[in-house]
């Protein structure tokens, strides 16, 4: 019996002639000093594991600041002034989902 692991790539490819920097942000050189928002959408343990992030990003990359706002349910977007705190605050946000 032979085992066999498969590995999937998650990353899209590059389509020839497209304009990567009219579709992504631009990246950071360092994420030293910056400010990193946290969008909780109300799954359980999300919040456990945003903190643990936090504080990583903040140890090992010299993040700022970190600002969280969760949303009321998973199912329904954030308040517009949450988006509007993350836009005017945050240099990078990460929103995402638990369980």
């Amino acid at each position: 019996m032979v085992d066999m692991i498969t590995l999937y790539n998650p990353t899209a490819a590059q389509s020839k002639g497209s304009d990567v920097d009219s579709i992504y942000a631009p990246r950071f050189d360092t994420l030293q000093g910056k400010v990193l928002g946290f969008i909780d959408n109300a799954k359980p343990n999300f919040n456990h594991l945003i903190d643990d992030i936090a504080e990583l990003m903040v140890a090992r990359h010299g993040i700022a600041r970190v600002i969280k706002r969760q949303k009321r349910a998973a199912s329904v977007p954030a308040p517009e002034a949450v988006y509007a705190e993350m836009v005017e605050h945050c240099d990078l946000v990460i929103t995402g989902s638990g369980d």
